[in-house]
Parts: structure tokens; sequence; C-alpha cells
């Protein structure tokens, strides 16, 4: 029994880091490779390299987009920051 009172503040310590460092990000890398499963042609997004573009046409390991009316380059699907979510309004 004294030994288990030993290792308890050691217990509580990594269920609080568990809570607050490791599950929200194991979360957010959920939500980032779902966005990028759902990438289609004609949405917009932000690279890395904080680069807006369109994309063309999606495939397997990279995607062709468009940066302006003459360039089309393919990028690798690691290098999606965001999708870029355009109101109406704008």
């Amino acid at each position: 029994m004294e030994q288990l009172g030993s290792f308890l503040p050691l217990i509580i310590l990594f269920a609080i880091f568990y809570f607050l460092i490791i599950r929200p990000q194991q979360q957010h890398q959920k939500k980032h490779q779902a966005m990028l499963e759902s990438l289609s042609k004609g949405d917009k997004i932000i690279t890395t390299g904080g680069l807006i573009a369109e994309i063309i046409k999606p495939e397997e390991e990279f995607i062709k987009i468009k940066l302006n009316d003459d360039t089309i380059v393919k990028l690798d699907r690691a290098y999606v920051s965001k999708k870029v979510e355009l109101s109406e309004n704008a």
C-alpha cells in the first residue's frame, strides 16, 4: 500500500500531461488528416509556406494547385496547412 502512495503523484502528473498535451495534439492531427482527405477540385488552400492556391487536381500523394492564371505546380499533401473557407460576403 505504501508503494502505491509513492507512485500516486507520478500517475496524477502523467494523467494531467496526457489530457493537457497528448490528447489535444492527437485530436488536432485527426482533424488535419480528415481535412487533407476531403480536399477536392476548386478548394482554396494555404500551404505551410503561406501561399494561397486553388486545387486543380487532387491525387493520392500530391495535389496540383494553381497559384495564379499561369502557374500550376504539384504540391505534396503534407505541405497543406489549411483549407480556406471563403464567406459569401468576401
